[in-house]
This record gives C-alpha cells, sequence and structure tokens, in this order.
C-alpha cells in the first residue's frame, strides 16, 4: 500500500523523500532538504541525516544517541512555517519549521529556524535557532 510522505507534501513516499533519501536525486531547494531531512528521522536514516549535516556542525559523535533518540518517539507530522524566498543562484536558505512527536506520552515539538548552505551543487543543513 503506497505510503504518504511524512513530510505532509500531500505526495507520495516513494516519489517524494524517499528519492532523495535514497540518494537517486538531490534535493533542488532547502525546503526539500528539510523535508527530507524530517522523513530521514522518521524513517530513522541516521547516515542521510549525517551526509546532509554541514561538517563542520555534524554532530558525528552523537550518532548513536540520535538514532536511539529517534526510534523512541513518535513522530506526528512537519509544518514549514516559512520558507526564504532563494534564488536558483543562492547559496544560503532558511526554512521555519515545527516537527511534532509523541515522547514519553506526551506531545512535543520542534520549532527551528533552520540555516541551509549550498556547497559543491548539494544543499546541506548548518545550524538553527530554536524558537
Amino acid at each position: 500500500m503506497p505510503t504518504p510522505c511524512f513530510c505532509n507534501s500531500s505526495q507520495l513516499f516513494e516519489y517524494c523523500c524517499q528519492p532523495i533519501i535514497l540518494g537517486k536525486r538531490e534535493a533542488q531547494t532547502a525546503e526539500q532538504l528539510m523535508r527530507s531531512r524530517y522523513s530521514a528521522f522518521v524513517v530513522a536514516n541516521i547516515n542521510y541525516l549525517m551526509n546532509t549535516h554541514h561538517p563542520k556542525t555534524r554532530p558525528s559523535k552523537d550518532k548513536k544517541s540520535i538514532l536511539k533518540w529517534t526510534r523512541s518517539v513518535e513522530w506526528k507530522g512537519l509544518e514549514i512555517i516559512t520558507t526564504s524566498v532563494c534564488e536558483p543562484s543562492s547559496l544560503e536558505a532558511y526554512v521555519e519549521f515545527k516537527a511534532s512527536f509523541i515522547e514519553d506520552g506526551t506531545l512535543a515539538n520542534i520549532h527551528e529556524n533552520s540555516y541551509f548552505v549550498k556547497e559543491n551543487g548539494k544543499w546541506l543543513y548548518k545550524s538553527g535557532i530554536h524558537k
């Protein structure tokens, strides 16, 4: 049975975020990268999350704890609040989002304004400010 994409795009996962996560195509925008990273949290694809996190800010030593945490929560949805308008030639962008999840029986969310950079033709998550 087809699975709706976890990023709430109204597309199927196999056509939306899955090809990006599996490396079959690149995220064309920072928002696409944000959506695919959320979906990667849902499916616990930590390698994708590490590979799309900028090397200067990548929490590589926390890989096992991130995997354990992402598997311990029930992901409920992603809401994109705003995306900075960026020209095709832009090398940076911001995406504000809320990601909801249930942890230890309590509904919680991550509300962040994420900063993305484009290097060597690929979008990377660099940092975020929690709100």
